[in-house]
């Protein structure tokens, strides 16, 4: 659906070029929910912005559905804005228009459709997103969550096929968080939107996405299935990100292990296998005892998983790790 050619992203500020996305390649298929993580200034927020064109890019090519959108004239780039529907951080609504009006306003900017056929969809709009008694309320009358809910509702007004979402959760609370991401689930598995959403939370990448881009400095550094690239991640920067979700210190848990004694183990579980009764029987056919150091078990969008990190002693070693390795599970041994 979305394509990156060797993209590429400059600002000019005094008379000097500030890169802020290197040459990219980028693909994201259509129908999945892709999401970009970065801490601030790694360039993510430039990356969305230039899908549809906000920001115009210094280099390369970008096509959305087969079009070159970096072609297009002005009335192109108008129409092609009409199948991109986008949802911000700070909800960007207009304080003295009701909920309604904010929803209907990008149907009546189009100009296609009568005032009649804009109210049902506009009503149709709130109830998918569960504020149709909210209709005639002004902004300031409705908590972080219901604006975002409004924003949504105006994000799919014009029936777009893309939705780009701008740290659409940050300024929520974690319970709104997750409601907001079960109703983007809901719009992306019922409509088949391809959706595009960046944050610098793992824990969202995590909930709603299929797969996810990781950048820093301008560049993606790793990118990947979100299973893959959040259970086994490669890049500093990946690793960083994994072990804030999980509000670990990298140093304090290093030193911790230094005083364990054994062979130290970390094994991956995802789908069935996560719920699989492993630790016990290897543990009574080898002889060895486990001590579990950390651990997990929770689950990426569908699919199940867990994470344990483990001290081995006595017994079969090598035949423990034999029977790990032979199981369905995924196995490093950290020392």
């Amino acid at each position: 659906m979305i394509e990156f050619h060797s993209v590429h992203k400059a600002y000019h500020v005094a008379g000097r070029a500030i890169p802020a996305l290197q040459p990219t390649d980028l693909h994201i298929a259509r129908g999945e929910v892709f999401g970009i993580i970065g801490h601030s200034g790694a360039g993510k927020s430039t990356l969305l912005r230039l899908i549809n064109r906000l920001e115009e890019p210094s280099g390369g090519r970008i096509e959305v559905d087969g079009l070159d959108t970096t072609a297009l004239d002005t009335d192109g780039l108008r129409r092609f804005r009409q199948r991109v529907g986008m949802i911000f951080q700070h909800f960007n609504l207009l304080s003295s228009k009701t909920v309604a009006a904010n929803v209907a306003l990008p149907l009546k900017l189009a100009g296609e459709l009568s005032r009649r056929d804009i109210d049902q969809r506009v009503a149709a709009l709130l109830a998918r997103v569960g504020l149709q008694d909210h209709a005639d309320k002004y902004p300031a009358q409705l908590s972080g969550g219901q604006k975002q809910r409004v924003g949504i509702a105006r994000a799919l007004a014009t029936e777009p096929q893309i939705l780009l979402c701008d740290e659409a959760t940050s300024a929520l609370d974690p319970q709104t968080t997750a409601q907001v991401l079960q109703l983007l689930a809901e719009i992306n598995r019922e409509l088949g939107l391809t959706i595009v959403l960046i944050t610098h939370e793992m824990d969202v990448i995590r909930r709603v996405c299929d797969r996810v881009a990781v950048m820093d400095a301008g560049q993606i550094v790793e990118q990947g299935p979100v299973a893959e690239v959040f259970l086994h991640p490669q890049h500093a920067t990946t690793q960083r990100f994994v072990l804030e979700s999980e509000h670990v210190d990298e140093n304090e848990q290093r030193d911790d292990f230094a005083h364990v004694a054994g062979r130290i183990l970390r094994l991956t579980f995802q789908g069935e296998a996560t719920y699989a009764p492993l630790l016990g029987t290897v543990a009574r056919d080898t002889g060895v005892d486990y001590s579990i150091l950390a651990g997990r078990i929770d689950r990426i969008k569908d699919t199940p998983y867990g994470q344990l990190t483990l001290a081995l002693t006595g017994g079969d070693l090598d035949a423990a790790i034999a029977r790990f390795e032979a199981a369905d599970v995924h196995l490093e041994v950290l020392r």
